[in-house]
């Protein structure tokens, strides 16, 4: 299930879109300012208005694309070119001029998320940490990290579903998938001890204690828009 932040001032289309997509799957976070944001939840898109009663949604873009890679669609009544410039050169995914339908939106949704996720499923990169799954490379800092076979499937599934909290049953049913009768309870937190070791990734790699684990965003890390 991917979860949609909408950031809106006017009521009805934000009320609008959630209607419109209540029923493919998602759910959703919905503010109606700047200030209303603030980035802690976990989320898997944000729909965001340039024209709000308290700032310009270009400059949460900008502050976004400083600290990840979260997809982002703009939604504006400004139909100027130079605008949809902007916005895609400060790095969003998709730029939407009002009015506009609702059904082109789900698409343009869709098509955004799925690219989201195939990027996700080969590698991926922030100020701190490199991987890439397909060739077995994973960086911190700059610095080659070696991780078994394990860790890395463990650290696939936390980045895969970043921002989400996986369950001990979930990721023990997906790492150990060679038919094996028994698996030691244990053997999940040892996985995630080292792995949290070796990449230094203590603030990242959080245990959800009696539910599993999760890899924390850089927005969930405490650092609130300004």
């Amino acid at each position: 299930m991917k979860d949609i932040t909408i950031i809106e001032d006017d009521t009805a289309l934000n009320n609008g879109i959630v209607l419109a997509l209540k029923n493919e799957g998602y759910t959703f976070h919905q503010y109606y300012t700047l200030q209303e944001y603030n980035g802690d939840e976990a989320t898997d898109l944000i729909i965001l208005d340039i024209n709000l009663p308290d700032g310009n949604g270009f400059d949460l873009l900008k502050k976004i694309r400083r600290e990840s890679d979260l997809p982002v669609i703009i939604l504006t009544a400004n139909d100027l070119e130079t605008d949809e410039v902007t916005g895609l050169s400060l790095g969003a995914d998709d730029y939407i001029t009002k009015p506009f339908s609702l059904m082109v939106l789900r698409a343009r949704i869709e098509n955004v998320l799925r690219k989201s996720n195939i990027s996700l499923n080969n590698s991926y990169t922030d100020d701190i940490y490199s991987f890439d799954f397909d060739r077995m490379e994973f960086y911190e800092n700059g610095n080659t990290i070696e991780l078994s076979k394990t860790e890395q499937k463990l650290l696939r599934l936390l980045i895969e579903n970043k921002g989400q909290t996986l369950t001990r049953e979930f990721l023990v049913d997906r790492i150990w998938t060679d038919g094996a009768d028994y698996v030691d309870e244990n053997a999940l937190s040892v996985t995630a001890s080292r792995l949290r070791k070796k990449l230094n990734a203590a603030d990242y790699i959080q245990t959800v204690y009696g539910i599993g684990y999760m890899w924390r965003t850089v927005l969930q890390l405490g650092k609130s828009f300004t």
